[in-house]
């Protein structure tokens, strides 16, 4: 049985091989959210999670001082799923926007990193619910033997604070 800081850590290991997650403001837009490309720094075990965008962006003309953001990941192999609550800021360190830009970053912007449109905002990530779900087949197996298969999940979520 994996403890909450176990889980935490597969989350972010998660996210750091993913990296896609769907990203909203909360109360704007019907709770609309967007795939968002998120980073984390090397070797961090904790937010925050930066995003490349660009000026005119709807988040970006959404966002507010304060403005609070949840955001929805599930890993490539359906893993781990999770959802993030934190505070959404324009990243104005130019600093964080070098140590962040990759060649998967470049090939959106023409202009690269002094690209005028180029945006860096900052997921200030507090908490999140992670789900674990590592073995599906296994649920359906025992289901089709009439065994219930809840008990296996039932250690498998955490609420964890983040950052």
């Amino acid at each position: 049985m994996p403890t909450p800081q176990e889980i935490q850590t597969r989350f972010w290991k998660a996210l750091k091989s993913d990296r896609t997650l769907m990203l909203g403001i909360d109360g704007v837009g019907d709770g609309h959210a967007q795939p968002m490309t998120g980073q984390t720094l090397d070797g961090a075990e904790h937010g925050p999670i930066w995003f490349f965008t660009t000026k005119d962006n709807t988040l970006v003309k959404e966002m507010r001082e304060g403005t609070r953001a949840t955001a929805h990941f599930a890993s490539k192999n359906h893993e781990v799923f999770a959802s993030i609550h934190g505070n959404l800021v324009v990243e104005q360190d130019r600093a964080m926007v070098d140590r962040l830009w990759n060649r998967f970053a470049a090939a959106w912007y023409e202009g690269g990193k002094d690209d005028p449109n180029l945006e860096l905002i900052r997921l200030d990530a507090e908490h999140a619910k992670i789900w674990l779900d590592e073995s599906s087949l296994f649920a359906g197996i025992k289901i089709l033997l009439g065994v219930d298969p809840k008990a296996d999940y039932a250690d498998k979520v955490a609420d964890v604070t983040l950052g």
